[in-house]
């Protein structure tokens, strides 16, 4: 068999897979900007949003952040995978960008 990923046949967000004969292209992790494998302990880089953590990138939970990231009254945090969102607390509604009372 012949290692055809010592040639870096894949894109910058793939890893090789060498197998019998051939060789496969497979998705790195959304916590990895550039990898060498498979999963978040592999990322060369950790992408936006994430932090290396004991060698692998985890999500950075910015609604835990000393500094608020959602400013605007009545509002929560919800920290999603790589980011965040502002949502209206619970009573509350959007209305044209400002949370008021349902």
């Amino acid at each position: 068999d012949l290692d055809e990923c010592t040639a870096s046949p894949c894109k910058d967000h793939q890893y090789c897979l060498n197998t019998d004969g051939s060789f496969s292209c497979k998705a790195c992790d959304a916590s990895c900007i550039g990898c060498t494998g498979e999963g978040s302990e592999k990322c060369k880089t950790c992408a936006s949003g994430y932090v290396k953590e004991d060698e692998k990138c985890t999500d950075i939970d910015e609604c835990n952040l000393p500094e608020k990231v959602c400013t605007k009254e009545n509002q929560d945090c919800v920290n999603t995978s790589g980011s965040y969102k502002c949502v209206c607390s619970e009573g509350f509604e959007d209305k044209d960008g400002t949370c008021v009372q349902t």
